[in-house]
C-alpha cells in the first residue's frame, strides 16, 4: 500500500464506519452526497490532470501506487472522494450534536 493510499484509509476509517450510526441517518441524502462527489471529482480532477500535463507538479513515484487513470495516481482520484465525504461527514455528524443538545 502506498504512503498516499495509507494517508487516505486512514482518513476515511471512522468516519465511514460512523456514517451507519443509525440515529445520524448520514445516508439519508445519497444521490446529493453522490452528485457532489461526483462534480468535485470532475472539477477538481480536470484541473490535476491539466496542471500535471502542464507540468506544473508531479507526484512523488515512492509516494504513490503505479496505478494512474489518465496519467493521475489512483490515490489522487480518491482523494477527491475521501477528503470531501470526511468533511461532510464532520459537518453533519457537528449539526447532530448541535440538534441533541437542545
Amino acid at each position: 500500500m502506498s504512503k498516499y493510499m495509507l494517508v487516505l484509509v486512514c482518513s476515511v476509517i471512522f468516519p465511514l464506519i460512523l456514517s451507519f450510526y443509525p440515529p445520524l441517518r448520514f445516508w439519508r441524502n445519497l444521490k446529493t452526497l453522490l452528485l457532489v462527489l461526483s462534480i468535485l471529482v470532475v472539477v477538481f480532477g480536470g484541473w490535476d490532470v491539466f496542471a500535471t500535463w502542464r507540468a506544473h507538479w508531479y507526484f512523488n513515484p515512492e509516494g504513490v501506487s503505479g496505478a494512474r487513470l489518465i496519467n493521475l495516481p489512483i490515490e489522487e482520484w480518491l482523494f477527491f472522494i475521501v477528503i470531501p465525504f470526511c468533511c461532510i461527514f464532520t459537518w453533519e455528524a457537528l449539526k447532530f450534536i448541535k440538534e441533541k443538545r437542545k
